[in-house]
């Protein structure tokens, strides 16, 4: 039963962890259903496995965040032996023609995070204490989903945005979109709906406000991850510490595949559609847990 439990938390984790809908408050609603025990391993769970999610995001971005890839050279730099070179001349010649764009974007993503780095080393007990329950989950849910509706609505027509490439955001706005990345420490908010909510304020496109989205979780999410790790490196049986393993295996794939088809929903479609479904999810778990429970 554990593993089946596993097999269906992992999914949702994939599926929910970089879509605007809250990867943490659905993991707390399908927890009232298919708990794992005891309710530690199932709280540590729940963040641990994300980080399959984060090696998706790594893969489907690697050359776009590596600044050591020979793509970003240019081809009158690359010396035309270049293929019969050894590991380590490669590597040399690849540290010479660093990209400086990709350090650049390295450096707004590392500002970003800051905030979301202090405010979780400082709460992150408080927040599973408190905030980890499904009534909190529905008023997020439906808040965030009002608040989608609202900005896109508003955006509907507009065609010029402040910045439209990610080399335009300062480290000022990259900062700022990091203070509203911490919004999503409250569950149901979505670390995802926060940041690109947040970049959209502060006046960035669709596209680059997913990417800078995806950019910021990698830290993010690792650094969480770290932290429940520590917590708990000792505290969990071999059996669990496979259980966990096993789910990050499956939030990997399932992250992976969602991730790519986000990518190709956002060149073409806004976020309404995720606004819509939060307010039935929470309006459906407020009926469950106010009136049927």
């Amino acid at each position: 039963m554990d593993i089946l439990k596993v097999i269906i938390l992992s999914i949702i984790e994939g599926i929910t962890e970089f879509l605007p809908v809250s990867s943490t408050g659905h993991l707390i609603l399908a927890n009232e259903f298919i708990k794992l025990n005891p309710e530690k391993f199932s709280n540590a769970f729940s963040v641990i496995i994300q980080f399959g999610a984060i090696l998706s995001v790594v893969v489907v971005y690697f050359t776009k965040l590596n600044p050591l890839s020979i793509s970003k050279v240019e081809k009158e730099k690359i010396p035309a032996n270049y293929n019969k070179l050894n590991f380590q001349s490669k590597l040399y010649f690849l540290f010479k023609n660093y990209d400086k764009k990709t350090i650049s974007l390295w450096i707004k993503v590392i500002v970003g995070v800051i905030p979301a780095f202090i405010l979780g080393f400082l709460f992150d007990d408080l927040i599973d204490e408190y905030l980890f329950n499904p009534i909190t989950v529905a008023f997020m849910l439906i808040f965030w989903g009002i608040i989608i509706i609202l900005i896109e609505n508003r955006n509907a027509k507009k065609e010029n945005f402040k910045f439209n490439s990610m080399e335009d955001v300062d480290l000022k706005t990259s900062f700022l979109i990091g203070i509203f990345q911490c919004l999503a420490m409250i569950p149901g908010t979505s670390r995802s709906a926060a940041t690109i909510i947040g970049a959209m304020l502060l006046g960035t496109n669709r596209k680059i406000a997913a990417d800078f989205s995806f950019f910021l979780a990698i830290p993010t999410m690792l650094g969480a991850t770290l932290l429940k790790l520590i917590k708990n490196i000792s505290g969990f049986s071999l059996n669990q510490w496979a259980l966990i393993l096993f789910g990050s295996v499956i939030s990997f794939f399932v992250a992976y595949f969602v991730i790519i088809k986000f990518l190709d929903y956002v060149k073409n479609h806004d976020f309404k559609i995720f606004g819509y479904y939060r307010i039935i999810l929470s309006i459906l778990v407020f009926i469950y847990f106010l009136v049927i429970k």
